[in-house]
């Protein structure tokens, strides 16, 4: 569980983050989502700690992010994994030393057990056969799913993904929701997504932010999105071709 209360940030004394409340329950997905230059990507920084909030309050279950010593922030980062909206795999490693990788910086396993979660993570990823690939052996949605195999090496508490689905076909797409989806539901983990897909606000949306401005404009779910009044976020979610054709079934329906 991660809860966010009264979080603001400025940039040369221009407010990117305003007041902003949230709270995000282990074992469901939340979704971050808005324009570009609503605040999302300057959010997520300050919940992971890569950037540090000018006022409110950060927890992670009831630890005092914010207050913490460096060498605990240092722990606490341990029960974390990242994904990128690049996969940001090393070129010049197999996709084994890839996800063993955090392993062998962070964990006291022998190289034994290193390589075995290694190779359990990427066989939960669908993976088994690519061990001694190399990244640009793999497709687009190949290389995300390395990427998702790393990410849970140290069995982390919480998970922060950057825009997972970029660059991947609608299809690959699903494919990646679903795996964070599951992944999240079977180790209950607490993940937060920052996207511009509506596929994965519909599909995965357990819950959804909608930053505007730099400010929490709107919360629901994903069963909520569709019905809601908001009309800044109607202007931003019928934007995309899916709420288009939403949108005309509506009308149709209602005629």
């Amino acid at each position: 569980m991660i809860e966010v209360q009264g979080l603001c940030k400025s940039f040369d004394g221009k407010v990117v983050l305003h007041d902003i409340d949230a709270f995000f329950e282990a074992g469901k997905t939340s979704l971050i989502i808005g324009q570009s230059g609503s605040g999302k990507t300057v959010f997520m920084k300050c919940v992971v700690g890569l950037l540090q909030a000018d006022a409110g309050n950060l927890s992670y279950d009831g630890r005092d992010f914010l207050r913490l010593s460096k060498r605990e922030k240092k722990n606490l980062r341990k029960e974390m994994g990242m994904i990128f909206q690049s996969a940001a795999l090393f070129d010049s490693m197999t996709v084994l030393e890839n996800v063993m990788f955090p392993l062998n910086m962070f964990s006291s396993k022998t190289r034994i057990e290193i390589e075995n979660r290694a190779k359990f993570c990427l066989d939960r990823v669908n993976l088994s056969e690519a061990y001694l690939k190399y990244p640009d052996e793999l497709s687009g949605g190949m290389q995300k799913r390395v990427a998702i195999a790393r990410a849970i090496a140290l069995n982390p508490k919480y998970l922060f993904c950057d825009e997972p689905n970029s660059g991947l076909d609608p299809k690959t797409s699903l494919i990646i929701d679903e795996l964070i989806l599951d992944i999240t539901r079977e180790y209950h983990i607490t993940t937060l997504i920052n996207t511009h897909d509506m596929n994965s606000v519909m599909g995965i949306g357990e819950k959804i932010i909608f930053l505007c401005e730099g400010r929490k404009e709107w919360e629901g779910t994903k069963d909520d999105v569709v019905s809601s009044s908001n009309k800044k976020l109607n202007d931003f979610i019928f934007a995309s071709d899916l709420f288009k054709k939403v949108r005309a079934v509506e009308t149709k329906d209602g005629k």
